[in-house]
This record gives C-alpha cells, sequence and structure tokens, in this order.
C-alpha cells in the first residue's frame, strides 16, 4: 500500500464518491490507488475543463464536492475557466493537482510551473502536502474547505513522492463538515423591520435562496407586503416548474435590469450582493441599485438565508404558503414548417419535458429565450452560466447527470460555446448518461454582434465581422457529435425539433439536436 490509497480512502470516508480525471505521469499513484479503492469512481475527461465543469455540475447538483485529477500547471491551466464558474457558483469542488516529486521540482523540468499561483484566482483555499504524513489530513481539510461554510474550489496539490511514499498515514474517518451559519435574529428583525417601513421594496435572491424552500419563504415574503421578487440574472440553481415561485429573472443588459428595479427605495438582499452590469458601457452606470434606495443585507453565501427568509416571513405574518400560478400547458403545433427559433425550442420542451429535469444552460441569448416558457412547466432545475465563461453546458451536465442518474439532463449549448469543450461528448457516450444536448446553430457569436453596437465602437468592418461570424466553415454538429460517439440530429423547423426531442426522449444514452436558428 502507498499514500495515495490512503488519500482515496480517505476521501471516501469524507463522502467524495467520483473523480473526473485527466491525468498524467506525475498522477500514476492516484490512478492505480482509485484502481485498487472500492467506493470512489473515476470518469475519464478528454480535456481538463470538462473536469472542472463536471465537478462544478455535481456540486450543484449533490451538494457535495467530487474532486477532479489534473496533471501539474498546464493541466489547471486547462481547467481555468470552468473553475472560475465553480468559484462564481459557490460550488463545492476538490480540485486534486499532481506535482512533481519534490527532490524534481528544483531541477525546472519543462512542465516545471508555479501550480499555487495558478490555482489560487479561482480556489478559496490551496494547500501543498509537504510530507507523505500528511496526506490524509490535509485531504480531510481540502474537504472541509470545499464546504466552506462559504462553500468554494479547494486545490489540494499532490506531489507524486508523497503519493507513491510506502509510508501508510492514517486512513481519517468521516469528520464534521462545516454548516451554513446562521443569521443572527437582530439582522432578520431587522430586516423584517426595514420591509414593513418601505414603500417599495424589492426583495432580491441568489444563490440557495433560489433553490424550493428559499423561493417559497421569499414568496411568503412578496405576497404579504406585494412588492417585487427578483433573482439573479444568472443564479447557480433554480428551482423551477408548476407549484414552485417563480421570481422576476433580473434582465441581462443594464438598462432593462435597471427597469427591473427602479423606483424601489429598499433592497433587501439575501444570498447574493448589491446588482452589477455585467460590462461597463460608456454612459451607462454600472450599479444597478436605484439612487436613494436603501441596502440592507440578510445574509450572503456563507449564510442560512433559506431559514432566515422563514422566519422574516414569519415575523411579518405572512401566510403559510404562497399564491401559486397554474400549470403552463403547450399548444398544439399549427405551423410544422415555420422556421425555428428559441421560443418554439422552449414550448417543446414545456410539451415533453419529463419531471425533474435538469436544464444546464450555457446558450446565452438562445437560453434566454427559452426560460419564461418553462416557467411553470415540468418542475426542473435551471442550472444558469453563473460566471459569464463560456463551455460550461456539456461538462457541466456530465457533472449533474452523475449527481442525478435517474433524471433527464439537458444541455443547452450556442455553437461558439459548445466549441469549446465538445470533447465531454465523448464522455457522455462512454458513461451512457441520460443528456440531451441541443445546440443552436446560429453561425455567430450572436451576443457579441450586439455587445458591439452597445459598447459604441462603431459599424462593424470586414474584420470585425470577420472575428464574431462562424460560418466560414460552419461546423457540422452532427459528423462532430457521431464522431464522439452519440447519436445526432439537425433541425431547422417547429415540427423537426418536436420530432427529434419526442425521439430522442424515448432512447438511451446521449443524444445530441442541432437547432438551426
Amino acid at each position: 500500500m502507498f499514500a495515495a490509497e490512503s488519500l482515496v480512502r480517505t476521501l471516501i470516508n469524507q463522502g467524495v464518491e467520483i473523480c473526473f480525471t485527466n491525468p498524467g505521469t506525475s498522477e500514476m499513484h492516484m490512478v492505480a490507488a482509485l484502481d485498487r479503492t472500492e467506493g470512489m469512481q473515476a470518469v475519464l475527461c478528454l480535456f481538463e475543463g470538462v473536469a472542472t465543469g463536471a465537478a462544478d455540475g455535481y456540486g450543484r447538483m449533490a451538494g457535495k464536492p467530487a474532486c477532479t485529477l489534473l496533471h501539474l500547471g498546464p493541466g489547471v491551466g486547462n481547467g481555468l475557466a470552468n473553475l472560475h464558474n465553480a468559484r462564481r457558483a459557490f460550488s463545492p469542488v476538490l480540485n486534486i493537482v499532481g506535482d512533481h516529486a519534490r527532490a524534481h521540482r528544483p531541477l525546472d523540468a519543462p512542465l516545471t510551473s508555479d501550480i499555487e499561483s495558478l490555482c489560487a484566482p479561482m480556489s478559496r483555499w490551496v494547500g501543498t502536502i509537504a510530507a507523505p504524513s500528511e496526506v490524509s489530513s490535509m485531504a480531510v481539510e481540502a474537504v472541509q474547505q470545499a464546504f466552506g461554510p462559504e462553500r468554494g474550489v479547494a486545490s489540494l496539490i499532490l506531489p507524486a513522492d508523497c503519493a507513491w511514499s510506502d509510508e501508510e498515514p492514517d486512513i481519517i474517518p468521516a469528520a464534521p463538515m462545516p454548516a451554513l451559519k446562521t443569521v443572527a435574529s437582530a439582522v432578520i428583525s431587522d430586516a423584517a423591520t426595514a420591509l414593513k417601513d418601505a414603500k417599495n421594496p424589492i426583495v432580491y435572491i441568489g444563490g440557495t435562496a433560489c433553490l424550493e424552500d428559499g423561493l417559497a419563504a421569499a414568496g411568503r415574503i412578496a405576497q404579504t407586503l406585494d412588492c417585487r421578487l427578483v433573482m439573479e440574472t444568472f443564479a447557480p440553481r433554480i428551482a423551477r416548474g408548476a407549484g414552485r415561485v417563480s421570481p422576476t429573472r433580473l434582465n441581462y443588459f443594464a438598462e432593462q435590469a435597471a427597469e427591473d428595479l427602479k423606483d424601489c427605495d429598499l433592497l433587501l438582499i439575501v444570498g447574493s450582493k448589491p446588482p452589477v452590469s455585467f460590462f461597463a458601457y460608456p454612459g451607462v452606470a454600472s450599479e444597478l441599485t436605484p439612487k436613494g434606495a436603501k441596502v440592507v443585507h440578510l445574509g450572503g453565501p456563507a449564510d442560512d438565508v433559506t431559514s432566515a427568509l422563514q422566519d422574516v416571513a414569519d415575523l411579518l405574518g405572512a401566510d403559510e404558503k404562497p399564491a401559486l400560478a397554474d400549470p403552463a400547458t403547450a399548444p398544439a403545433i399549427t405551423a410544422p414548417d415555420e422556421p425555428l427559433n428559441p421560443g418554439y425550442v422552449g414550448l417543446s420542451m414545456l410539451r415533453h419535458m419529463p419531471q425533474n429535469s435538469v436544464i444546464c444552460d450555457d446558450a446565452t441569448t438562445s437560453g434566454l429565450g427559452i426560460f419564461p416558457w418553462l416557467d411553470n412547466g415540468p418542475n426542473h432545475d435551471w442550472l444558469c452560466l453563473t460566471g459569464g465563461a463560456i463551455g460550461m453546458g456539456m461538462p457541466l451536465a456530465v457533472g449533474a447527470a452523475f449527481a442525478k442518474p435517474d433524471e433527464q439532463v439537458f444541455a443547452l449549448c450556442g455553437d461558439g460555446a459548445a466549441a469549446y469543450t465538445l470533447q465531454a461528448l465523448w464522455t457522455q457516450a462512454r458513461e451512457q448518461q441520460n443528456i440531451i444536448n441541443i445546440v443552436f446553430a446560429n453561425h455567430s457569436y450572436l451576443v457579441l454582434n450586439f455587445e458591439l453596437a452597445r459598447v459604441g465602437a462603431g459599424e462593424p468592418g470586414p474584420a470585425a465581422q470577420q472575428m464574431l461570424d462562424l460560418s466560414n466553415p460552419k461546423m457540422d454538429w452532427v459528423k462532430l457529435s457521431e464522431g464522439f460517439g452519440v447519436p445526432a440530429v439537425s433541425t431547422s423547423t417547429v415540427g423537426a425539433f418536436d420530432e427529434a426531442l419526442k425521439t430522442a426522449l424515448t432512447r438511451t444514452g446521449p443524444q445530441l439536436i442541432v437547432a438551426e436558428i
């Protein structure tokens, strides 16, 4: 037995059950440990951005960390974008990175790099194992750090000789994990008083407040005060569907977001921070809180904001349950040859989507077009592009499908975003996951065409148009998907897409539908 086995067994005892991996030579003893040890599933990913995105999706849906296994600094570098998304989503992720043996590092071999500095910007904690005796204790600390209480990415750097050592550190049993902090009663009382005293308050929610119980409590408050309930544009996970409270989703563009919030005199912030625009624009305010409005914080990502919302609702004398809208039904298709657009995709999903599905949205413009149609449809969880780094959809779906293997998972992807991490299709096929990938093929970075005009950069000339265009050549997503082992079909009309979705839902394993829009 070598030390890496103690590490794996210790992680299993802490509830870590899956490892998304793209290993190299320095990680071979971890590979061997995973092979010899029952209780942790190892999932090969062809690109590190798939592994980190999958760990994010798993963390959002399972509520506990998966681990990654990455190869040295370049491996971390390849996974950084989706570690950024995980950090912004406060997803619990244990990011294990192999390093050179301690005596080898000073020799400055070709793959030597400053791994700690690479991990730091995307991690809430970085630790390096200094000796084999620390392998198990550092593993426990890393898992605890991923749990927070402000959850996030914990990066554990494992030198190769600490993994291969025949020293056998103790295998540590289950240790207590940090829980969300209880919000002080004075904060709850002050929030309730501020809401009662305000003339036009808004309850602004994010994070865990967007899960079912948090939404119900926030809905009780909004109903009692007859006030607006607004959520973050890209909350990490939103519980949606008939029987659940449906807040207003803050608009993406700053001017429209300001309209969502205008005239309020109090902004109660729950599980989030005061809203700001995604980007700066000439002549447009970046802070979206209306001038003169009071800002009151009930709690942030480290706090049990669901219980706090329930307590505020009780202090306000709110009804036990908020009133809810009737379930939505999709109309019959009357024009099957109509050209496809995101709204029609949303209606088709409303028509056929199973209860308790999971939707991983990496489609930006098209996803925003689908979202409202499913408002009171079948119950589902909607996972957003919280960090804004595209290339998340297909990897996130991999992790979500492992966390919820009995549910239907959808990945909504723009064609540009999907091209970042299409290697995830191979993992979906290998693991025969229950995922339907929908790729919106508009053959451009569409949102950037909008942004080019909004930032005041002038009319685009040929060079600018070429930088935002994906049509020369067009990507053949059917061939790309089939090349990775995932059956695919291309659609361009309402009827064709609806039929493709119905057919995909009858099949086992991953599928891909191209939506030409």
